[in-house]
């Protein structure tokens, strides 16, 4: 069938996620091919010094991403949503949304963003020696309790952002495997098919003094699905509620609500034992899934979350990455200018990166730090951008770029060897995504900075809604007389089998580069802070 075929015969699949800046929808064809989107820009607002969106802006937000999706459907088939195969919902993950018995909300919703709950992060973390997070939900909570907030009282279910919508969509107190992962710590069953919120720390939990709370994780916290699972289907309300003008019909079934994680999974083929995924930009974390459970508790630098069908993921996230060399790409553009010539930006970023694969190995004996903000991993609460060099150094233009790059993933690369030599975790292969790989070099310099082949596949783009979108489908597929299959054999066999990629291997010479770097990166970090104490 056409695509506007499929549409109009109800065989689309719909994936919603809730970004920090955007809403998205994306809407795709059998082939699982993006055919139509829409979008809604919002930006989260702090209110009594916490950072929020407000109810009203999250329906509002809704509706419209939906109705730019119509908007884009009718400008390119002409004709309208009447009917959809399958739909799931996604959301920025952690956070907390707490109602009363009757449904309504009891404070406005804290993000992900909020760092309030350290003190409850800290006795968790050493409660169940295992990494909880401030932003958590379960920090959120317990943050709550430790305050005696007047509201912990009346509380009968807390939500993520993707939980809760996906219960007003759907009347279904559910929530997928990946998402309820950063609420509480889960535990898959002998088979590996369910799952559940961890018995031994709810039980830890639940011998606190937790008053005036007076619920438990299991009733308080929504029910855990797995990936292919039904979480229920479209109420007539769910699709007012989506689509005011009342031409979408109600009954699509809709899959467990995911987080961003998750869909980022999904949407890089990250999913199966052994792989992972990055995303290098402003910011840069990795994503490993485990073959089995750490040794021991990092907090701080190794979170655990799941992927969409459980398996253990250890995510390590670095504050800084691109931004820093972001500044001298702009400098040597203003040189340039200055002296009367011009270009593309982009072809900036193309030939001072690709220059850097010139350099000596040693780099030059130069060395950059590009913490514009503090770097957990490495113990820096704030930072300070630094370029140093012996007074014999090589200052060329090669060694000085390869150094920013390198200098990218300094903090990654301290957080992955510990997963490497502290935890003989083995990656197989990982794929990319972001600024960092629009190069070249940047996904040889990945490559050997993880040691594992990194690859950059161009479906990657498409992000956490089509994620959204793949996961949707996986249900539907299953409930099409394929129970047996499982999430990474359908997103290989399905969805990735001709996706092209362009792969690096870890060469020689330049893991031994990287190591060189490496080394003289975490020697000088004395340096980076005394300018934080200094400057």
């Amino acid at each position: 069938m056409t695509d506007k075929e499929i549409i109009e015969s109800g065989n689309a699949v719909l994936g919603i996620e809730f970004g920090s800046t955007r809403i998205k929808a994306v809407l795709i064809n059998e082939k699982y091919e993006p055919i139509a989107s829409g979008s809604y820009t919002w930006e989260n607002t702090l209110e009594n010094g916490l950072w929020t969106y407000p109810m009203t802006q999250i329906h509002e937000g809704l509706r419209e991403c939906y109705a730019d999706l119509k908007k884009n459907v009718m400008e390119k088939y002409g004709i309208k949503i009447q009917k959809l195969k399958a739909a799931g919902i996604s959301a920025m993950m952690h956070g907390y949304l707490a109602f009363d018995k009757d449904n309504n909300l009891l404070v406005p919703f804290r993000t992900w963003r909020n760092t309030v709950t350290g003190q409850a992060s800290e006795k968790l973390s050493a409660l169940f020696n295992f990494p909880i997070p401030e932003r958590w939900s379960i920090s959120h909570l317990y943050q709550a309790i430790l305050n005696k907030e007047e509201h912990v009282s009346k509380i009968a279910h807390v939500h993520t952002l993707a939980s809760y919508i996906h219960f007003r969509l759907t009347g279904k107190n559910v929530i997928g495997a990946g998402d309820a992962s950063g609420m509480f710590p889960i535990e898959l069953s002998s088979d590996g098919k369910t799952a559940s919120y961890k018995a031994d720390f709810v039980k830890k939990f639940s011998a606190l003094d937790l008053a005036p709370f007076t619920g438990t994780i299991e009733k308080t916290f929504p029910e855990i699905l797995m990936a292919g699972d039904n979480a229920g289907v479209l109420t007539k309300e769910g699709a007012l509620m989506l689509d005011p003008d009342g031409d979408l019909s109600e009954g699509c079934p809709l899959c467990p609500p995911e987080g961003d994680a998750g869909t980022g999974m999904a949407a890089t083929n990250s999913v199966a034992v052994r792989t992972g995924n990055i995303s290098a930009g402003t910011s840069v974390f990795s994503m490993v899934v485990l073959e089995k459970e750490l040794k021991a508790c990092y907090p701080g630098i190794i979170d655990i979350v799941t992927t969409p069908d459980g398996k253990n993921t250890a995510m390590v996230h670095a504050n800084n990455c691109t931004g820093e060399h972001n500044y001298w790409v702009n400098l040597f553009k203003e040189i340039v200018e200055e002296m009367g010539g011009k270009a593309e930006m982009g072809q900036y970023y193309d030939k001072l990166i690709m220059k850097s694969l010139e350099a000596d190995k040693d780099c030059g004996g130069l060395l950059a730090y590009n913490y514009l903000s503090g770097e957990t991993i490495t113990g820096f609460t704030s930072g300070r951008p630094l370029f140093v060099r012996s007074e014999n150094a090589k200052f060329t233009l090669a060694n000085f770029m390869r150094v920013l790059m390198f200098s990218s993933l300094g903090a990654l690369r301290a957080g992955m060897d510990i997963l490497y030599d502290k935890e003989s975790v083995v990656v197989d292969s990982m794929l990319g995504a972001g600024g960092y790989f629009k190069t070249e070099a940047g996904l040889k310099y990945m490559a050997a900075a993880m040691k594992a082949p990194v690859s950059a596949m161009e479906t990657a783009g498409e992000g956490g809604p089509w994620g959204m979108a793949l996961l949707a489908s996986f249900m539907a597929y299953k409930n099409a007389g394929n129970a047996d299959v499982i999430l990474p054999a359908f997103l290989n066999e399905q969805v990735f089998k001709s996706c092209s990629k362009t792969t690096a291997q870890p060469e020689k010479d330049l893991c031994e580069s990287f190591n060189i770097f490496f080394e003289r990166y975490m020697k000088g970090l004395a340096i980076e802070k005394a300018a934080v104490e200094s400057l």
